[in-house]
């Protein structure tokens, strides 16, 4: 298994939209983003901080159901 990177909020946000996921809205330092499944819709606030902390990276991968491997691919 990968380690969680240390990443800026900015190819977070890309690697998530690549991933489906759509920005809904910004309230300060927190931007929200929503992403459709057939039964569900899932929901995940990334804060807008350079970095984004790793322990708070990986809290929000486990939220959005995608490993660190499938992340990486998606940042790259």
């Amino acid at each position: 298994m990968s380690k969680v990177p240390s990443l800026d909020y900015q190819p977070i946000l890309r690697a998530l939209q690549r991933d489906g996921w759509v920005i809904v809205r910004q309230k300060g330092s927190h931007i929200r983003l929503h992403k459709r499944l057939p039964d569900e819709i899932l929901k995940l606030t990334v804060p807008a901080h350079r970095p984004v902390k790793r322990s708070t990276l990986a809290h929000l991968l486990k939220q959005a159901r995608l490993t660190v491997e499938e992340f990486l691919a998606l940042v790259r």
